[in-house]
């Protein structure tokens, strides 16, 4: 399990799960679940792409999870994307089969892509997804105060100088970025688990943002580790687990905020729901 060839399979798994916390927290917060589903299709398209054209695999995930991303926030209504979202799904989807069919590694091909070849990272991913995986946390610590007001208290950031469009394309193609780099190790359909079941998990443990960002990235990985491991003693795919193990977090989670619900009093019990108590905590901490 910790022999020479597994060594690049922890370290880059550790890299994507660490940026799928971080992202993940922000796209769980401003409700961009179904966006973080649509824009890996994308990426998964380009990949595809560069497959059958013979260039580099990174270089098409990129330009095709951008592409994805710019279009959804672009031609989506504001604060309401799901059309679009839907429509960039299928096309890209579409492209991606497309693209694959015309490719003589088919099934190989469509199998990585989707579903992740975690156990076959090569030496030279890690440095490419290392710097895209800074990038990514960077930008978002960068926009930290100001994503954070426009997800959550989007009337006091305008009130601020804080223009909800441009934050959102902002975080789109933050989110670009981060699939770019996360699709070739888990795929383009579990990076969507990974994005959305840790942090949604961490959210119903905390409230405080920078507690639930941190524990967000403590579940994911490991999420990432446990999946590995029960990948590689029981040779089931890791995508199983991937996919089990959000599952579970997110009912541990629920499981949580319903035993403290039945020990608190009527009157209590009508406390804020969670993104309003996130409110609060932004306003305290960060408008000051």
């Amino acid at each position: 399990m910790f022999s020479s060839f597994m060594v690049n399979t922890w370290l880059v798994a550790s890299i994507v799960a660490v940026v799928a916390g971080v992202v993940g927290f922000f796209t769980v917060l401003r409700g961009s679940s179904f966006v973080a589903h649509a824009i890996p299709q994308g990426a998964f398209a380009g990949a595809a792409a560069a497959s059958l054209l013979g260039v580099n695999t990174i270089l098409g995930l990129g330009v095709f999870a951008l592409l994805a991303a710019l279009g959804i926030g672009g031609l989506g209504r504001r604060g309401r994307h799901d059309v679009v979202t839907a429509l960039a799904l299928v096309m890209m989807l579409g492209l991606g089969a497309l693209f694959l069919s015309s490719s003589v590694e088919y099934a190989p091909e469509i199998y990585s892509l989707l579903f992740g070849e975690v156990l076959g990272v090569s030496r030279n991913e890690i440095l490419p997804t290392l710097g895209i995986a800074i990038v990514s946390v960077a930008g978002v610590l960068l926009l930290y105060r100001p994503l954070m007001l426009s997800s959550v208290v989007p009337e006091i950031g305008e009130a601020q100088g804080v223009r909800a469009y441009r934050m959102e394309m902002a975080f789109l193609v933050l989110m670009a970025l981060a699939t770019s780099m996360t699709v070739p190790v888990v795929g383009a359909l579990l990076i969507f688990s990974l994005m959305i079941g840790p942090p949604a998990a961490a959210r119903s443990f905390t409230s405080k943002p920078l507690h639930a960002m941190a524990l967000s990235v403590v579940i994911a990985l490991g999420t990432v580790w446990i999946s590995i491991a029960g990948s590689y003693l029981s040779n089931w795919p890791v995508g199983f687990f991937v996919g089990a193990m959000g599952a579970v977090s997110y009912a541990l989670g629920r499981g949580w905020v319903l035993g403290r619900r039945r020990h608190i009093s009527g009157g209590a019990a009508r406390a804020l729901p969670a993104s309003n108590v996130a409110g609060v905590a932004v306003v305290e901490e960060g408008v000051r």
